[in-house]
């Protein structure tokens, strides 16, 4: 007959302690998350967007019309986009107030040119008196000095009338030459002070291209340097040469104008927009790549973007140098070649040699 010995409490004691080892071992970690992520490819091109340019169609001469003296518009037969011709009448305040002081000249010249007409007759009748003996020479000089002041108050008069006719004739604004009026500043029934703009006319004539450009783009827009004008309205295209680029940067835009001179065959509408194209070789005409800026990520001041392994699918960390800022897209200037994947969406929520698989790619 077996019988069982009792197990010592040595052998108990290791039983128990391995099973509790057993129980408090840590279970394998779980993989990473594959993450779906969006990623474009690199394809850098020589593109133009940096050497065109929109511009707008105005006139080499164009001039803010304004009366020289105030008063009430009581009319303004001009209209915007009108075409005018010289001398055609565009606006006239009430001249009824210059008109009385235009009389009240043209009276007072009368009346000086009596007194002046009086004093040169007493001249002549004194002055023979004078060779005669009868009267003395102190008498003379009296009736001189009078002739003097008359003649001196009738130029005045004479002249304070030129004043007040030009002024009664001031109240009526006259194209001083054909052209298209491009701006209307006052309408009838206001009171305008002189000097303010009330019509803006375009002079017919020369048309000038207008745009703006950054400070990079100056070296290629020197005087008679030419451009390419393409219309928005039909597509054709006209060859116009720089005649003035603006010494000053734009205050608020830190731009500078341009004014490029259309030949005499394009007749474009004042006003409408065209794209400008510079020639020659600028520093954008090299490839450039360009990522949308929710690719970028920034760490320890140095900016970076995850570049896809598709022999993986991982990613990893790839240092760049961004040149500027293209809308809500950043151009590289180095740290990526053409081919490489990068990934542009979820780049907050990546780590070096994660797995990923593409949005939208069929499994």
């Amino acid at each position: 007959m077996l019988t069982h010995k009792p197990l010592s409490s040595q052998l108990l004691f290791l039983l128990m302690g391995l099973a509790l080892l057993s129980g408090c071992s840590k279970a394998p970690p779980e993989p990473d998350p594959i993450r779906a992520v969006k990623v474009v490819t690199i394809g850098a091109s020589a593109s133009g967007f940096d050497r065109e340019f929109s511009g707008e169609v105005r006139a080499r001469v164009e001039s803010a019309l304004s009366f020289r003296v105030p008063g009430k518009l009581v009319n303004r037969p001009a209209e915007l986009g009108q075409r005018v011709q010289a001398g055609q009448l565009l606006a006239q305040i009430d001249p009824q107030d210059y008109r009385v002081t235009a009389d009240a000249a043209a009276a007072q010249l009368i009346a000086a040119q009596s007194n002046r007409d009086v004093a040169a007759a007493d001249l002549k009748r004194y002055q023979g008196l004078f060779d005669q003996g009868f009267i003395s020479a102190a008498e003379l000089e009296r009736r001189q000095a009078n002739d003097k002041s008359a003649q001196a108050q009738w130029r005045q008069a004479q002249a304070q009338n030129t004043v007040q006719g030009n002024q009664s004739q001031y109240t009526q604004l006259l194209a001083d030459g054909a052209g298209v009026i491009t701006a209307i500043d006052a309408s009838a029934g206001q009171v305008v002070a002189a000097g303010q703009p009330v019509v803006r006319l375009a002079l017919e004539g020369p048309r000038d291209v207008v745009f703006s450009v950054a400070e990079d783009k100056l070296a290629t827009l020197k005087t008679g340097s030419l451009v390419d004008v393409r219309q928005w309205s039909d597509g054709k295209t006209y060859e116009a040469k720089v005649r003035d680029v603006s010494a000053s940067a734009d205050s608020v835009t830190r731009t500078f104008v341009v004014k490029a001179a259309l030949p005499k065959e394009a007749d474009p509408v004042l006003g409408t927009t065209v794209t400008v194209r510079l020639r020659g070789s600028t520093n954008g005409d090299k490839p450039r790549i360009k990522l949308p800026t929710s690719a970028l990520r920034t760490e320890a001041g140095a900016t970076s973007v995850w570049v896809l392994d598709t022999a993986t699918m991982t990613v990893k960390a790839q240092a760049i140098e961004v040149t500027t800022a293209d809308g809500n897209e950043a151009v590289i200037n180095k740290g990526l070649q053409n081919g490489d994947q990068v990934v542009v969406s979820g780049v907050h929520v990546l780590t070096p040699g994660q797995k990923v698989s593409i949005f939208g790619a069929a499994k």
